[in-house]
């Protein structure tokens, strides 16, 4: 399996006042959907999540984001590893994802690298 990178989490209040400073920091422009009632903004290595306390505090046991070439490739990795896939893998706007729990207790969103949010990381939150 192929770790092409990972994208931080971050769960914000009011994505409209958080968006501006991210950009700034990252030196790059926010990609935006929605999924679930959630809405995101993607901007450099970050992924912005907005939304029902319900929909966040499930997002919130994600600890980060892994871009992989293939999920189906990941799926079969992980399983084989003694982790536990608990959802997915799924399409979402930019590519497929899964959310698995390792050995350990840590809970991973991995996902495809598409073309759907410029060749950033296509996370999307699952609900």
């Amino acid at each position: 399996m192929d770790i092409l990178g990972a994208t931080l989490r971050v769960c914000v209040d009011d994505l409209e006042t958080s968006v501006p400073f991210y950009e700034r920091l990252a030196g790059d422009r926010a990609q935006r959907f929605e999924r679930g009632g959630v809405s995101v903004a993607a901007v450099g290595c970050f992924l912005l999540m907005s939304g029902p306390e319900a929909e966040l505090e499930v997002l919130r046991k994600i600890v980060a984001t892994i871009a992989v070439t293939d999920v189906d490739e990941a799926h079969r990795v992980l399983t084989e590893s003694g982790a536990r896939v608990l959802a997915g893998p799924v399409a979402t706007p930019a590519g497929r994802n899964l959310i698995a729990l390792h050995p350990d207790g840590s809970v991973y969103e991995y996902a495809d690298r598409g073309t759907g949010l410029g060749g950033r990381l296509p996370t999307a939150p699952t609900s």
